[in-house]
């Protein structure tokens, strides 16, 4: 009876965490789909980044305000949060694909996943099940399918620099979401994500310079899937759906699950956003990149299947318990 009764809640919290970690994945992945359309009207790519963090921002200001003792209990938190998890991604993966083709700057900032595995293993010193690994590993192989990364490739040293910081990033993510749970005072994760909006688009502003865009171009169309449409309409679901929704059920689903499952099951936007930009931008698909997106799926699932140590089985989990196993396809 008593191992039901630790077992279930633990059940439940996985089961909780995993669909928030869906919902995430499937809202980020369409973040590109609904910015390219804008973004051939003539707007900067970092203009529509910080368009994007400076309106989800606004969204939450009324969640800034309900959680306003964040900003006194935990500064390092939302300052980290914003640099990394919100501006550091998007700077380093806009960065990156001025100077490498994109297939290749997204494999390479989707190698989150897997330092996010050295970082548990070396940095926080915990073990690592070879589940988490295995479904990494098999994660990121789809990747390479998904993205074609074999096509076009060219090196250069700096930009893949700039891609290596972008999975860096990636991988503060993660591990501040996770941070944020821990203490005599977790802080609220609605909180967290208002503030790393907040902090991120204001970090963003001064790469991005937002005030020489031609922002009359919002009031105009954009084509998507051959039609014409108010061009708000891409730019408000990438604001409320890719942005807020994204980050919202991002962050909490780090709390049920660990950092490492939801790195994986990120991997799954890469996926939603093939998809999406076939169904609504005429990008077909081909044969690899269905191969890919079956080999993703299959490392989200392998990894979100691993048990921590049975030390931690008491520990519903996350934090410690969960690091036994290891979700912008951009956070960006």
């Amino acid at each position: 009876m008593r191992s039901t009764t630790l077992t279930a809640p633990a059940a439940s919290r996985r089961a909780v965490g995993l669909t928030l970690a869906l919902v995430s994945a499937f809202s980020f992945g369409g973040s590109g789909t609904a910015a390219k359309p804008l973004i051939e009207t003539g707007l900067a790519p970092l203009q529509v980044a910080w368009l994007r963090a400076t309106g989800a921002a606004l969204v939450l200001l009324p969640l800034a305000w309900r959680h306003r003792a964040i900003v006194r209990e935990r500064p390092g938190l939302l300052l980290g949060f914003g640099l990394l998890a919100v501006a550091g991604v998007q700077a380093g993966y806009f960065a990156a694909i001025s100077r490498i083709p994109v297939g290749v700057a997204l494999l390479i900032e989707y190698l989150g996943p897997l330092l996010l595995l050295g970082y548990v293993r070396v940095v926080q010193r915990k073990p690592v099940t070879r589940q988490a690994a295995l479904g990494a590993g098999i994660a990121v192989t789809g990747l390479v399918c998904v993205v074609q990364a074999w096509q076009g490739l060219r090196f250069d040293a700096l930009g893949v620099l700039f891609a290596l910081g972008a999975a860096c990033c990636q991988v503060g993510y993660f591990v501040l979401a996770d941070a944020g749970s821990r203490g005599d005072r977790p802080a609220d994760p609605l909180g967290v994500s208002a503030y790393g909006l907040l902090i991120g688009s204001l970090a963003l502003t001064v790469i991005a310079r937002p005030w020489e865009a031609d922002w009359s171009r919002l009031g105009g169309s954009a084509v998507m899937a051959g039609h014409h449409i108010p061009a708000l309409l891409p730019a408000a679901w990438m604001v409320l759906v890719a942005t807020v929704l994204a980050y919202l059920t991002g962050v909490v689903s780090v709390r049920h699950l660990s950092p490492p499952v939801a790195g994986v099951v990120a991997n799954i936007e890469a996926v939603v956003a093939t998809v999406t930009a076939w169904i609504l931008l005429d990008e077909h698909l081909g044969t690899p990149q269905l191969v890919g997106g079956t080999l993703v799926l299959t490392g989200a699932l392998v990894a979100q299947s691993a048990r921590a140590p049975e030390a931690g089985a008491a520990q519903a989990v996350p934090a410690e318990a969960g690091v036994g196993v290891p979700v912008e396809a951009e956070r960006c």
